[in-house]
């Protein structure tokens, strides 16, 4: 019995065991600490009269739940939030201990824990609310200024004047998909129900994508060089997920960073898939930020946007089986390297039958893209910092 005390001694969360004459049996420290009451005031009392929980209504919590001679049936209470005298919050999670299916009630365990977890998720969700409005207000002004302006001075405007506005209209319209891409993507990480569609991807030409994306927007091609190793393991990913991966590592970059921006593709020297990192030439990333940078709502200093990004960045490579890391590049600025394993599903391959070669047919090859002219790009070589050597990562 002293070793099950010190066990319950040691628990984060109040315990409270109530005998069947309602009277209070066992206090921990934890009931002590999330009530206030000392054990003195409550063991041997009638748990009715010591622990006057109310509802958030005023209503006498035990009076509804009666769980002494209510229905038999009843095996306790999820948990609720109950009010102490004082306006005390406590939430409460109660189990009734029967010595048989509808016998009468042996003994009442409460469990109680303080609000303050509590209070921090509805920090949280009221911080990304606020976030979220901030952001959408924008973009969503600017989409009515805009369309208001074309519907009534159509004729008065010129084309290159309508151009720019409809231009406008379209990059905004995208800011909002994307948040509300990220917000679902956020949603379904946090219930884990993030799911990819696992293909043969080619990696290679999903980074010269984003490179010529970034080109395209107005970025200087000799801003940008890519090393891409000539022969990479094939990857089974989604493609879909690694392009909003790479768009925000890259986006990042030409936001946040300044002169050079070096992506590398190689094969992962730690294990059997690939290596991707993005390093760039700006101010780099403080070390006592570096723990925090893929937690929500994380800027840093002078960084703008929702902070929502490489929270999502890191769930997504997390869904895949890989791993992302922060340090600082070679120049002094940020760099993002994350790993993606080359294993085939469990569906491709099926038990005793031969591996297929999915790389042979017409259709299955895919399309090289073409880096923009005055992009730099070269197969790095072995041994090159922050290709295929480990120890060049500071970050590992």
């Amino acid at each position: 019995m002293d070793a099950a005390q010190g066990l319950l001694e040691e628990l984060p969360d109040g315990v409270v065991v109530v005998g069947a004459d309602a009277r209070v049996q066992l206090v921990n420290a934890g009931a002590e600490r999330c009530t206030g009451i000392p054990r003195e005031q409550l063991l041997g009392q009638d748990v009715r009269r010591a622990l006057p929980l109310q509802d958030t209504t005023g209503r006498d919590w035990w009076s509804m739940t009666d769980p002494f001679t209510g229905l038999a049936t009843r095996s306790g209470h999820r948990e609720r939030l109950l009010v102490l005298p004082g306006e005390h919050e406590v939430l409460v999670t109660a189990r009734y201990v029967r010595p048989a299916r509808s016998a009468p009630v042996q003994r009442v365990v409460l469990q109680l824990r303080d609000t303050e977890a509590r209070r921090r998720l509805e920090n949280d969700h009221a911080g990304l609310i606020s976030t979220v409005a901030h952001e959408l207000r924008s973009p969503l002004t600017s989409v009515k200024g805009f369309t208001s302006t074309l519907l009534r001075r159509w004729e008065r405007l010129s084309d290159a004047q309508k151009r720019l506005m409809l231009e406008t209209v379209e990059a905004d319209a995208d800011r909002v998909t994307r948040l509300i891409a990220e917000l679902l993507d956020i949603s379904r990480m946090d219930a884990g129900r993030l799911e990819v569609k696992r293909q043969v991807v080619d990696l290679a030409g999903l980074v010269r994508g984003q490179v010529e994306r970034a080109v395209a927007t107005g970025q200087p091609p000799e801003r940008f060089r890519v090393a891409i190793s000539a022969a990479l393991p094939e990857v089974w990913a989604d493609p879909d997920r690694l392009e909003q991966v790479l768009s925000n590592l890259v986006g990042n970059a030409v936001r946040h960073g300044a002169g050079q921006i070096d992506v590398s593709v190689t094969p992962d020297p730690d294990g059997d898939g690939v290596a991707v990192v993005v390093d760039d030439e700006g101010e780099g990333i403080p070390p006592e930020h570096l723990g925090v940078v893929f937690t929500k709502f994380w800027r840093g200093s002078r960084r703008g946007g929702t902070g929502l990004g490489l929270y999502v960045v890191r769930g997504l490579v997390d869904a895949h089986g890989g791993r992302i890391t922060v340090g600082a590049s070679p120049s002094g600025g940020a760099r993002f390297r994350f790993t993606l394993p080359a294993a085939v599903p469990d569906f491709v391959q099926l038990p005793g039958t031969p591996l297929l070669d999915r790389r042979s047919g017409a259709d299955r090859r895919q399309l090289r893209l073409s880096l923009p002219d005055g992009v730099d790009e070269r197969t790095p070589a072995a041994g090159t910092p922050g290709t295929t050597t480990g120890a060049a990562d500071p970050s590992r």
